[in-house]
């Protein structure tokens, strides 16, 4: 299934960026061929430092959430609506940390920051689309948790393996649309003040910055953006939450209480973290007037909390710590 969308994903953008290239009017991909990325330091003695605790960071990443996924697919207890969301959460943690990462630490190492035009585009895409796709299984593990705290009875019913596969092909082509909706709105700028982009990804809110005309326009459709994919998948978290502690509450023992919350407390950990880190970097970016501080806000949000996903799921939660013993000791 991701090997189609992905597909599908990769062919959609191979002709709209064609179809820029071949536009008569004056478009950014065609009289820009690269971009100069923001680094972390030009100090020569930090940059070996910087390579390994990045590199560090990002096979942590990886394994952290390749174990998650062999887990899941190897165990037949958590053949679960909930662990197939989660599995699928970490596939998307693996493929966003590296749109950004694995770019960053070969920049640092060979001392060159140069993107060009057509590869930044390309990272914004897969990264947008896959930033947005967290989003979506976020919000599709809130309704999960919804069902299996205030419909019980009804959960087998409404949360089957059908309607589980649906969820998270919606959340991929919503997060398409995202994507595709961004280009558009990059395809779009005329001319730029400078080929500096104040991060280290090509960052579509930075690229619009880079604008010589009038931003007012693409800003409101940006911030409309947001608002459709961002503000309604966490306002579904809210109110999805809202009527789970309502529903807690009305438990009468409090063990009872306890295990209900208890089988949301790794998925609202890993809901504070992300929307925490994604809105302090935007706060960040609002009031620092530093790119450098913006950068380095940014990398909480892109490498450490897909890095921590693995940790919260895995010490919170008993069924994945005893899948992960079993794979153990079938290994061994």
């Amino acid at each position: 299934m991701y090997t189609a969308c992905l597909i599908a994903f990769l062919c959609s953008n191979f002709f709209f960026f064609k179809r820029c290239l071949n536009n008569s009017d004056a478009q950014i991909l065609t009289h820009v061929s690269e971009f100069y990325l923001l680094g972390f330091t030009e100090d020569p003695n930090l940059q070996p430092i910087l390579v390994g605790l990045f590199l560090s960071m990002y096979l942590v990443t990886v394994l952290g959430n390749l174990l998650i996924i062999l887990a899941v697919c190897c165990d037949s207890h958590l053949h679960t609506p909930m662990y197939f969301f989660l599995s699928n959460l970490s596939l998307a943690d693996i493929c966003f940390t590296s749109t950004t990462v694995p770019k960053m630490i070969v920049d640092i190492q060979s001392e060159s920051r140069v993107i060009s035009s057509m590869g930044c585009l390309t990272q914004m895409s897969v990264f947008l689309i896959f930033a947005c796709m967290d989003d979506m299984l976020l919000s599709v593990m809130a309704y999960d948790r919804f069902v299996a705290v205030c419909h019980p009875l009804h959960y087998q019913v409404i949360i089957n393996p059908h309607f589980c596969v649906f969820l998270v092909l919606v959340s991929f082509l919503i997060s398409l649309l995202d994507s595709l909706l961004y280009n558009l709105l990059i395809s779009q700028l005329t001319s730029l003040k400078g080929m500096q982009i104040a991060s280290f990804f090509c960052d579509p809110s930075q690229l619009l910055n880079l604008a010589c005309s009038d931003t007012f326009i693409n800003n409101i459709i940006m911030y409309f953006i947001l608002a459709v994919f961002g503000f309604l998948p966490i306002s579904g978290i809210f109110f999805s939450y809202y009527k789970i502690t309502s529903s807690i509450l009305r438990v009468p023992s409090s063990g009872g209480k306890y295990k209900a919350f208890s089988t949301c407390g790794s998925h609202l950990s890993v809901v504070c973290l992300f929307y925490g880190t994604s809105l302090g970097v935007y706060l960040d970016s609002a009031l620092s007037h530093s790119p450098r501080n913006s950068a380095v806000a940014s990398l909480m949000y892109t490498v450490v909390t897909p890095m921590l996903n693995p940790f919260i799921y895995s010490l919170r939660n008993r069924d994945i710590k005893d899948a992960l013993r079993r794979l153990h000791s079938r290994i061994v």
